[in-house]
């Protein structure tokens, strides 16, 4: 039975893949590091993504966009797959790597920890999306580190778990060049999805970290539809910020703007209450698998 269910999973995963990656193509009006993640995400949480992508991103019709996307839990969604496509990733390469190591899976969840944060926050965050930072690398570092964090820490607190509790069940799951191995991964990148929504939501609602932006001048409005916002515009937080087509990435758009609002002892405390949310589903995991530091496994 299980092989019947991965069998359909992978399936239902190839088509939703193909169909993401030509309708960002030929129908999508965001950047490219947008769509990038929603292609990564689709390909670790398959039909899930593609349900997700259908109902927050895709462009409906010219001209269109906007509007669709602008609602408040659109917005988190979007915010969430940036989080979502670079931990998930950064996760998924050190998987395939620590089995040489036979270390225990304590250790394990480090690794995985420390190389899904810094492809989430240096790479895909920081390095990606640094030209709306004026090409500065180390600014946007540290423009995006407080909401990608603690976005960060909710997305492992779901995923490190799964892991451990399958991996404990289902030993054939953490070899990487089993289909088992990618369904586990599949399983724990849509925990992580569901985890760090709450504090997406919250992220994207105080205006300290963006959602989905339409591309300056690349959704035109179709013949019969009138698009409630101007065809040249973009938006961020629920669609309440325009950007302008001469200016698709102004110095002091208001997301950074907010940013600089939010006191730095109240920063520091929200990553550390993101951290004992990590900490303590470890715990917690630890009740039902050991979870173990030792050398070897």
């Amino acid at each position: 039975m299980l092989q019947g269910a991965m069998i359909v999973w992978f399936l239902l995963t190839a088509a939703s893949l193909v169909f993401v990656i030509w309708d960002s193509v030929f129908n999508g009006v965001t950047s490219w590091v947008q769509k990038l993640a929603w292609i990564l995400v689709v390909a670790y949480t398959g039909p899930v993504g593609c349900f997700l992508y259908l109902m927050t991103c895709r462009r409906p019709f010219p001209g269109g966009h906007d509007e669709f996307t602008k609602k408040t839990w659109k917005q988190s969604v979007n915010s969430e797959m940036h989080c979502l496509a670079g931990d998930a990733t950064g996760i998924v390469i050190a998987a395939m790597i620590v089995p040489v190591f036979h270390l225990t899976n304590g250790w394990d969840s480090v690794v995985e920890y420390i190389a899904g944060f810094i492809c989430g926050l240096f790479i895909f965050q920081a390095l990606m999306m640094r030209g709306m930072y004026d090409g500065d690398y180390w600014k946007a570092v540290r423009k995006t580190f407080f909401a990608e964090t603690v976005s960060m820490n909710c997305v492992m607190a779901g995923m490190l778990p799964t892991m451990i509790v399958l991996a404990s069940v289902w030993p054939s799951s953490t070899e990487p060049s089993g289909p088992e191995f990618w369904f586990r991964m599949s399983i724990a990148s849509i925990v992580g999805l569901f985890t760090a929504y709450p504090v997406n939501y919250w992220l994207v609602k105080s205006h300290l970290k963006h959602g989905c932006m339409t591309l300056p001048g690349a959704d035109t409005p179709a013949l019969g539809h009138r698009s409630p916002e101007p065809a040249m515009s973009g938006h961020l937080h629920q669609g309440h910020e325009d950007v302008a087509q001469d200016q698709p990435h102004r110095k002091h758009d208001r997301s950074r703007m907010e940013m600089e609002k939010l006191a730095l002892p109240t920063q520091i405390i929200l990553i550390a209450i993101s951290f004992a949310i990590l900490i303590v589903t470890g715990l917690a995991t630890s009740l039902f698998v050991p979870v173990r530091f030792g050398l070897t496994h």
